[in-house]
Parts: C-alpha cells; sequence; structure tokens
C-alpha cells in the first residue's frame, strides 16, 4: 500500500518560478490616507502575502511572488483603490505543477 503524503501549500508555491519586472510593478496601490475595510482585506487574504500594512497604517504591495490570482481585483479593482494589469510577456509567475 502506497503511503499518502500531504504537503503544505508553502512547499507547493516553491515550486513556481517568478520573473520580477524590476521597477515595473503590475499592480500598484494608489494614495491613501486611511485604507478601506476592502483594502486592509487583501493584507489577510492574499495568497502570496503580497500586502503589507506600513507604520504610518497604509498599505503597500511588493508584487514580487504575486500569483496572479485576482483576490485583489476582486476586492478592490472596481472601487479603484489598485490598479492592476498584467505582467510584460516572460514576467510574472511560471506555475509548476507536480
Amino acid at each position: 500500500m502506497k503511503a499518502i503524503v500531504k504537503q503544505r501549500v508553502e512547499d507547493k508555491l516553491y515550486r513556481n518560478r517568478y520573473v520580477v519586472d524590476s521597477g515595473r510593478p503590475h499592480i500598484k496601490v494608489l494614495k491613501h490616507l486611511f485604507p478601506s475595510p476592502n483594502l486592509l482585506a487583501l493584507t489577510q487574504v492574499c495568497p502570496a502575502k503580497c500586502y503589507q500594512l506600513n507604520d504610518r497604517g497604509q498599505v503597500t504591495i511588493v508584487s514580487d511572488g504575486c500569483l496572479e490570482c485576482g483576490t485583489c481585483r476582486v476586492l478592490c479593482g472596481a472601487t479603484g483603490e489598485i490598479t492592476w494589469k498584467y505582467p510584460r510577456g516572460g514576467f510574472g509567475v511560471l506555475f509548476k505543477f507536480g
């Protein structure tokens, strides 16, 4: 009988490859004095943990390692709190399955 080995999500995500487009992020958080509840939620629900709350109480993003899942687009895309576009060709995430 073959043993079933469970893997953590982090272990599976580690297999992916990211090609960072330095100086040209595909997601930007627009300037804000106070983040909205949806923007704050991104610090908790982004699976790649790209969104963080800085010491001034503003939400920032480091898009290196972004999975391009669209969670941020669902939460904040329609409200205009972020701008999101696909990375340029040859950049972004390359998923490796297995």
